[in-house]
């Protein structure tokens, strides 16, 4: 039994592969790189998080995604700070990388493909719920011979219980990068920084706030 993980290089992604990594034996971890703002700050951060965890890392480019997209994550117009679905919408995002890991899981015959899909992002984001995940199981069945499974640890928790368990599971919260912008720290005004700084704080995890923001 082996495993392949969706690895952004934020929180959702980091704890998913602390919780994963040994049980369901996380080989490789792909991160992609669809022309968003802090694609850089994504791609250190994951290739980071995969040498402390020592799994092989890959970085995919869709340049196509980038030319179709027309929200604030790759456009030069700055990411709002109470932003709604629309504003920062990748079309397909979601069900684009799970395709791409179905198609390395049935080359190299992963039994499991990992994604962050958490409850918090659920209520906003159709693609983040055990629905969507549902139905792209259901289309494996026809466009792939292994027939991956797609793990979604997080299905059931919030941005604070990520941040308990992440913390449990002492994964390296410094190396994450969870933030819209692709500055060296994170700027703390986005929507996703916002969610990270109030789950740190109601963890009391004071030492990664100083180090992240």
């Amino acid at each position: 039994m082996k495993s392949i993980i969706l690895l952004s290089g934020g929180l959702d992604a980091l704890t998913c592969l602390a919780i994963t990594k040994n049980e369901y034996n996380c080989e490789l971890a792909l991160t992609f790189d669809y022309g968003q703002k802090a694609v850089k700050r994504e791609i250190e951060a994951s290739s980071k998080i995969c040498e402390y965890y020592n799994i092989k890392h890959e970085v995919i480019k869709l340049d196509f995604l980038k030319k179709i997209t027309n929200t604030s994550l790759v456009s030069e117009d700055e990411i709002p700070h109470d932003y709604d679905m629309k504003s920062v919408w990748v079309p397909n995002r979601n069900g684009l990388f799970l395709n791409i890991a179905a198609c390395y899981a049935d080359s190299y015959g992963y039994d499991y493909i990992i994604m962050g899909a958490n409850k918090e992002e659920g209520a906003s984001f159709p693609d983040n719920t055990s629905e969507f995940v549902q139905r792209i199981e259901s289309g494996f069945e026809f466009s792939t011979l292994k027939h991956p499974k797609v793990l979604r640890p997080l299905i059931n928790m919030d941005k604070i219980e990520i941040v308990h368990e992440a913390l449990k599971l002492n994964a390296p919260l410094e190396l994450i990068h969870s933030c819209y912008s692709g500055g060296d720290k994170h700027c703390g005004k986005c929507e996703s920084c916002m969610h990270l700084f109030n789950a740190l704080k109601k963890n009391n995890a004071k030492d990664f706030i100083k180090k992240l923001f």
